[in-house]
């Protein structure tokens, strides 16, 4: 009885302490960002409530709407090549080559380095390396930073994302295709069955739950992106990077809209969380078909 008691007591010492923090630091924050969104607080002095009408405000601003339609453009494409390349990659590593266990250890090191780090380190790329390889090569689309094409600078954000994310996205596939038995493949060998045949019909049927995983996560991660804008672009040139989470920190913080966009940081959550649903309802309606 002793002993359950001290269980007991030990348990509530440590997890009501947890509990205060990320009430403190996550759930309040969250609970006065909603409330500040119902007035047109400036992020300091006095505050009037506005009601409903900054989310009624939201839909009508062409700079929100831009920032949307940048940003799910952006984790589209970056969701489908991190995906189609970590595959790709894990696969490789997956199979018997040497020192394969040295390779996996490298290709993380990108997910270890900070957003912010790889960005500037990339901005440096794209702003001096490679012009200076495109006007020695005569490559007029390298001859220039790509970071300051309008049309070209979002996918050099892509660039740099994927590149990062990639890492994580390779082990997680990885850890999904050494559950697969080996049984499987030679049962398939037998039946004469082609190195695509076996990953159509008996790989990638098996590790779909990673699949799932990652595509969520994948979207999820893109959707928020932030560090990448931040140290590449700014949300430039001329506002054509500028992702939904840069536009709320930049416009709440440094323009006055901390009301506006809290309401905007709000409608953003509702977006990321019916995604989300969305992305598992319908692949878990896959992985039953397969």
């Amino acid at each position: 009885m002793m002993k359950k008691n001290e269980r007991k007591r030990t348990f509530l010492l440590i997890t009501i302490p947890i509990l205060v923090l990320f009430f403190t630091f996550n759930t309040l924050p969250l609970i006065k960002g909603f409330i500040y969104s119902f007035t047109n607080f400036k992020g300091y002095g006095s505050y009037d409530w506005v009601g409903f009408r900054n989310y009624i405000d939201l839909f009508q601003d062409a700079r929100v709407g831009h920032s949307y339609l940048f940003t799910f453009k952006f984790a589209l494409v970056a969701t489908i090549i991190v995906n189609l390349f970590s595959l790709i990659l894990a696969l490789g590593l997956n199979s018997r080559i040497r020192a394969k266990s040295a390779l996996r250890g490298i290709y993380f090191i990108p997910n270890v380095l900070g957003g912010l780090v790889v960005g500037y380190i990339f901005s440096f790329i794209f702003t001096y390396i490679l012009p200076t390889i495109g006007k020695a090569m005569g490559i007029d689309f390298l001859s220039s930073s790509m970071l300051a094409d309008t049309k070209a600078a979002w996918f050099a954000i892509v660039i740099v994302a994927a590149w990062q994310a990639i890492a994580m996205n390779t082990i997680i596939y990885i850890s999904g295709l050494q559950t697969v038995p080996e049984d499987v493949y030679e049962a398939g060998s037998i039946d004469g069955a082609t190195r695509w045949t076996k990953f159509k019909n008996l790989t990638f049927p098996l590790i779909i739950p990673f699949f799932t995983i990652n595509m969520v996560l994948c979207m999820k991660n893109f959707l928020m992106a932030f560090d990448q804008i931040m140290s590449l672009t700014k949300g430039g040139p001329a506002q054509s990077t500028e992702s939904i989470s840069f536009l709320i920190y930049k416009n709440g913080m440094d323009g006055g809209q901390f009301g506006f966009q809290s309401a905007n940081a709000v409608l953003f959550f509702v977006v990321i969380v019916a995604i989300s649903i969305f992305q598992l309802t319908f692949m878990n309606k896959k992985e039953e078909q397969l």
